[in-house]
């Protein structure tokens, strides 16, 4: 009498490679939202904050705060790295700079806006790429993302909105996290 109970061999092999595979590699966690100023990188921040209180090493690799005065308050208490300095067409900009980051190598890495677009003369073209050679150096990551900035959803925000959003990643980034925190406003604040 045959036990129907009994796993699928080709399943479990399946699943056993999947996580060989994932061995020595960092954990993704992407606080996602509908639109920017939900409270990603404020959820972000808080989050690091309580993993800082349990003793793991965690360092601010890029936030952008907008002038937020409740985000960027915080910011104190958590160790940064100085970011990379950039001139682009006259301008001075500022990126996460991921050698540095490597060499550091914290338990855990805080970097906000995973859809940016990098600046000429960076390593990777685009954020998401940096954050996938952190992860593949076994540093954990948290970071933000917006739900226009996924491709599958480019056009139809595009019809609702009537807004074009250039910086786009592939939905398998978001697929291949770790985990996933959905942050919105509470209605109480509309």
């Amino acid at each position: 009498m045959p036990d129907d109970k009994r796993p699928d061999p080709d399943a479990l092999l399946a699943r056993v490679e999947q996580e060989e595979g994932r061995a020595g590699r960092g954990r993704l966690k992407i606080f996602f939202g509908a639109a920017a100023g939900v409270g990603k990188t404020y959820a972000m921040l808080s989050a690091a904050h309580e993993r800082l209180a349990e003793g793991i090493d965690v360092v601010v690799g890029y936030v952008a705060t907008h002038g937020r005065r409740e985000t960027e308050a915080l910011l104190t208490g958590l160790p940064l790295l100085a970011p990379r300095q950039l001139t682009y067409r006259g301008s001075r900009l500022e990126e996460l700079d991921l050698d540095s980051a490597l060499a550091r190598e914290p338990g855990l890495l805080l970097v906000d806006e995973l859809a940016h677009t990098n600046a000429p003369g960076s390593r990777h073209a685009r954020r998401y790429q940096d954050v996938e050679e952190l992860l593949s150096h076994g540093i954990d990551v948290y970071t933000t993302l917006n739900v226009q900035h996924l491709e599958s959803l480019n056009d139809l925000v595009a019809q609702v909105t009537g807004v074009t959003v250039r910086e786009t990643l592939p939905d398998s980034v978001l697929e291949t996290a770790d985990e996933v925190e959905l942050i919105d406003l509470p209605p109480t604040s509309c």
